[in-house]
């Protein structure tokens, strides 16, 4: 399993609350439509004043290809500028992994 995780930071002109509002809500809804995608987690700290980030975002498909499939779709644009308003992708970190799970209790 291949999975794309962000550490998001929202733009200035969005309060947390409001980009958790979107991110949670139209955009997942957006997003969940991504071809090939086997699991998408959402992740909101508990405390955001005591971190840089706004979430953590985990999106994984079977594959690489199948990843690069997803965002090069009309839905994967889609999904990326629909993000673009909300998101600054300069400021967060990303990270292409290979997910091992270790333990999976539900």
């Amino acid at each position: 399993m291949i999975k794309q995780v962000e550490f998001l930071v929202r733009r200035d002109e969005y309060s947390h609350e409001e980009f958790v509002e979107w991110w949670q809500g139209d955009h997942a809804d957006l997003a969940r439509d991504l071809p090939g995608l086997k699991r998408y987690t959402t992740s909101v700290p508990t405390n955001p004043d005591a971190v840089e980030y706004d979430g953590v975002l985990e999106l994984a498909f079977e594959d690489m290809a199948a990843l690069e499939e997803a965002f090069d779709s009309e839905t994967g644009q889609d999904v990326v500028a629909d993000a673009a308003d909300y998101v600054d992708f300069d400021a967060g970190e990303r990270m292409i992994v290979e997910e091992t799970v270790h333990v999976d209790d539900g």
